[in-house]
């Protein structure tokens, strides 16, 4: 590991995503009165309101509770509510935002205009005291405490997990709660994971795909963003089924390709697409557990599939803060962005 990783807040402040976790599952007191809350009344829909890598979170929301609980998610475009200012038919539907800072105008007036449309609105923000708290009925604090790093990272893990002890307590899951409370020790083990082989090759590139599916599309978008963020690589996500469709005119040989295939019902699939990419001569990099032979880069089994891309995600931001250094890049200070952005 590089002098200049060791010191780059976005390493150090991914390796804290552990205790993050360890201090949401410490106190749950919050969670379990939403809970309660959302029992009382059955919800048809719910909504997503994010930006950025606070969206790809709520991707990870939205099919873990599809999923699991079998209410349709939908992100909601905040245009529709700022700017155009649709008469949306809310009323006794959950919308959920989630945020680092809270700051921004336009989440802030979408989350209000929502609870004045009769919506339940629950604010996961980082910043307590935020605008964004103040907008929405219910407050779920992130407890990941001071980000100084542009490229978020245990904000991001925050609201994965937050995302995943909310649905266990929904379900009254007991498999999952019980997972969970081993989650902060898996997340330590994930970030010690060698993902050399990505930096060497991914260091010289300028484009490429990454790609999952399920639960595993939100870290292939993360992933993506990330690798634009902080290494300026042209870095697109996709799901394995959608890049079979227009993307795969761009796969070629040579053509690098980053697959994310952690444990659950999407992983044969995903496993094939890699072979067939491979057999076309495209430079794979499978990241799975240790049961898949053919993985080049390896992934933490957690104590359930359903928490695998939390730990799979830390283990690319780790290699992703190694690879920015040797692309001498400062990964906590991208250029032409700040760590609040205020869109309107």
């Amino acid at each position: 590991m590089s002098k200049e990783n060791q010191l780059s807040n976005m390493l150090n402040e991914a390796l804290e995503s552990a205790d993050v976790v360890a201090a949401q599952l410490a106190d749950t007191s919050r969670i379990e009165a939403l809970a309660v809350k959302l029992a009382e009344q059955p919800r048809h829909v719910a909504l997503t309101v994010a930006r950025g890598s606070s969206d790809h979170a709520t991707s990870y929301f939205a099919s873990l509770t599809m999923s699991r609980i079998g209410v349709p998610v939908a992100s909601l475009p905040m245009s529709v509510a700022t700017l155009q200012q649709a008469p949306l038919r809310v009323s006794g539907q959950l919308a959920v935002a989630f945020s680092q800072s809270g700051k921004s105008p336009d989440l802030v007036g979408t989350m209000q205009a929502l609870r004045d449309a009769g919506a339940f609105t629950v604010a996961a923000v980082n910043v307590a005291g935020s605008p964004l708290e103040s907008a929405c009925e219910y407050f779920l604090p992130l407890l990941a405490g001071p980000e100084l790093s542009v490229a978020a990272t245990k904000s991001y893990i925050a609201m994965l997990s937050l995302s995943a002890i909310v649905v266990a307590h929904v379900q009254r899951d007991v498999d999952l709660l019980k997972a969970l409370e081993s989650l902060p020790d898996k997340l330590r083990a994930a970030g010690r994971l060698d993902w050399t082989r990505a930096v060497n090759e991914l260091k010289d590139v300028d484009r490429m795909i990454v790609i999952g599916r399920g639960l595993g599309l939100a870290i292939a978008q993360e992933a993506a963003l990330k690798l634009k963020e902080t290494s300026s690589i042209q870095a697109e996500a996709f799901s394995s089924v959608e890049v079979r469709h227009g993307p795969m005119e761009i796969i070629d040989r040579g053509y690098p390709l980053l697959v994310f295939a952690p444990r659950g019902p999407e992983q044969a699939g995903l496993i094939q697409l890699a072979a067939d990419m491979r057999a076309r001569g495209a430079r794979v990099l499978l990241a799975a557990p240790d049961d898949v032979a053919d993985a080049e880069l390896p992934l933490v089994a957690t104590d359930h599939p359903a928490l695998d891309p939390i730990a799979a995600i830390l283990s690319f931001y780790v290699m992703a803060a190694g690879l920015a250094a040797t692309r001498g890049r400062n990964p906590d200070a991208p250029r032409h962005l700040n760590k609040v952005t205020e869109t309107h």
